[in-house]
């Protein structure tokens, strides 16, 4: 007798990973697999902890009976996402992005089941419909759909008007909604997801589809992790917690997790293993038995 698949929206509630989500999400999810994807920043040739939330939502997805697809952002990473930012970064060379692609790709292998089958996951890298696409074809077809106004609505360009915002910082939200019509209209992706930083670009997609095709389109995110003293996850006083042992220890790596706090352990253990809520509630019943163990931290190590 086969297992029934999980319902995706009430994993990701129970685990405490559910912050935005457009209506009907929930119902196109329940009408059988559908093709999901999240963007990751190339900005380095490892992904951090703190995209590990990102790759875990597309795990739970793939467990949950669907497609994920992961887009590595080769055109995005040349201009500059604004949200969640206080200056604009640094932009990247191609050969600097190549790399860091395929450092990333490695990495996501490892979580994610890339064999042929219902689920199987994909990789896209945006830089394959963006590198033939001139500046006066994109504001032809592309920006005429949406209206200044609706750009500067959102939280991630209202929060750097003081500071300065260019122009290149500005149209991200235009290049990013492009990459959500352009995998509805090829690849018959349906819904994005991203960390709540995200929610005005993602839903910038979103309407992309409807205007320029009268199509429909989904959303949802994830909360941003934050430790229980405020300070920000994935960063310690020394620097970033990456996933390349080159670049970060296994003993810093495993330190890290080990030396979490009670109150932190217990948010990691939903977000970044697949154990089940009867298995994560007898764990922390049993955490708190013997706290000195460190039972928690240690289990947030494994699958």
């Amino acid at each position: 007798m086969s297992t029934p698949a999980l319902n995706f929206i009430e994993e990701l509630k129970w685990r405490g990973m559910l912050q935005d989500m457009m209506p009907g999400t929930d119902e196109l999810l329940k009408k059988g697999p559908v093709k999901g994807y999240i963007g990751f920043d190339p900005t380095s040739d490892s992904l951090g902890v703190g995209n590990l939330v990102q790759v875990m939502i597309l795990l739970h997805f793939q467990r949950c009976g669907h497609q994920p697809v992961a887009l590595v952002g080769g055109a995005t990473g040349m201009v500059g996402d604004p949200s969640g930012k206080s200056a604009e970064r640094n932009l990247l060379s191609e050969d600097i992005l190549n790399a860091n692609l395929q450092g990333q790709k490695k990495q996501l292998e490892k979580f994610l089941n890339f064999t042929a089958g219902p689920t199987q996951a994909s990789i896209v890298n945006n830089y394959d419909w963006f590198k033939n696409f001139n500046f006066l074809d994109f504001i032809r077809d592309v920006g005429k759909h949406i209206t200044v106004n609706y750009m500067m609505a959102k939280d991630s360009v209202k929060s750097r008007l003081e500071s300065g915002l260019s122009f290149t910082e500005f149209s991200y939200q235009l290049v990013q909604g492009y990459d959500f019509y352009y995998l509805w209209k090829h690849q018959g992706v349906k819904l994005q997801m991203g960390g709540s930083d995200q929610w005005g670009n993602i839903t910038t997609g979103t309407e992309l589809i409807r205007r320029m095709e009268g199509g429909e389109a989904f959303a949802l995110t994830t909360p941003l992790i934050k430790k229980a003293d405020g300070t920000k996850f994935g960063k310690t006083e020394s620097g970033n917690i990456w996933l390349d042992p080159k670049k970060t220890s296994p003993y810093k790596f495993y330190q890290f997790w080990l030396n979490s706090s009670d109150e932190d352990s217990k948010n990691y253990i939903r977000i970044f293993t697949t154990k089940s809520q009867e298995e994560v509630l007898a764990l922390e019943e049993e955490h708190d038995l013997a706290p000195n163990q460190r039972l928690l931290q240690k289990q947030s190590l494994r699958k």
